[in-house]
């Protein structure tokens, strides 16, 4: 009873977190990984990606109510990232993912710099491109990040807000909620193979499923009440996190 109580709230900090700018999976990922030590990896990251996808899923429409998306971004992107996160899932099996993994760190690090330095990034919504050039861009970052989704994972929600900011001149809550809609692709690619493969716990996922919801929708309300200044504390935050984590995972565990 005690190890659902952990999950179910694990599930809805998470759900909470990655609403606004993404990162729940530092939360619930370690909480899977540690209250079910017997299960196989695969098996744990499948449930969290049935928890996690209902919660995104939520947060997305929570924000497409909300904000106009710019579905001719949006769109070439989530199925740029849907197609890739496979390629990549596939490509960890045959390539180990350790030169990414003392890499990320630094990435991060480079991200949270920037983001300091630009006091302005992120607080203005004014989209630079248009036509084939929004169309090929928002292919290239969904694909890109969709394979990384599928290789590696940690820290994709972080990424795909800083790029909707950096390259399309979006505010940090506009590319909250794009990136929303790429993350569902994302995790629906990763749920088919799990769920191919036999790599759910049904139950245990469905319940975290439900609190990740409810942490979503609170967490996306936040977003939208206290708009782009908020989400880029956030942001900064769960990248500084995101730096801690990744950093431990790479060079401090043997």
């Amino acid at each position: 009873m005690t190890d659902y109580l952990v999950l179910a709230a694990a599930a809805f900090l998470a759900g909470l977190i990655d609403a606004v700018v993404g990162g729940g999976g530092l939360i619930q990922i370690p909480a899977l990984f540690s209250t079910l030590p017997s299960v196989v990896p695969a098996t744990l990251l499948g449930t969290s990606k049935l928890a996690g996808i209902w919660g995104t899923g939520a947060a997305a429409i929570n924000f497409a109510r909300r904000i106009t998306i710019r579905w001719s971004t949006a769109a070439p992107a989530a199925a740029a990232a849907f197609v890739l996160s496979f390629l990549g899932a596939y490509t960890v099996t045959k390539i180990p993912p350790d030169f990414i993994r003392k890499l990320l760190p630094f990435i991060l690090v480079a991200v949270a710099i920037y983001t300091l330095k630009k006091k302005d990034l992120g607080t203005h919504h004014a989209p630079i491109h248009t036509g084939w050039q929004e169309k090929s861009l928002a292919v290239l970052i969904g694909g890109s990040i969709g394979f990384y989704d599928g290789f590696f994972g940690p820290g994709t929600g972080s990424f795909l807000v800083f790029l909707f900011v950096r390259v399309f001149g979006y505010n940090f809550l506009s590319a909250a909620a794009v990136s929303k809609i790429v993350n569902v692709a994302c995790n629906l690619a990763a749920l088919l193979w799990f769920g191919y493969s036999g790599h759910l716990l049904w139950k245990v996922g469905i319940m975290m499923a439900v609190l990740n919801v409810a942490g979503s929708l609170i967490g996306s309300r936040l977003a939208l009440r206290h708009g782009s200044g908020f989400v880029r504390k956030i942001f900064l935050f769960v990248v500084s996190a995101l730096i801690l984590k990744t950093g431990y995972d790479a060079f401090l565990i043997r």
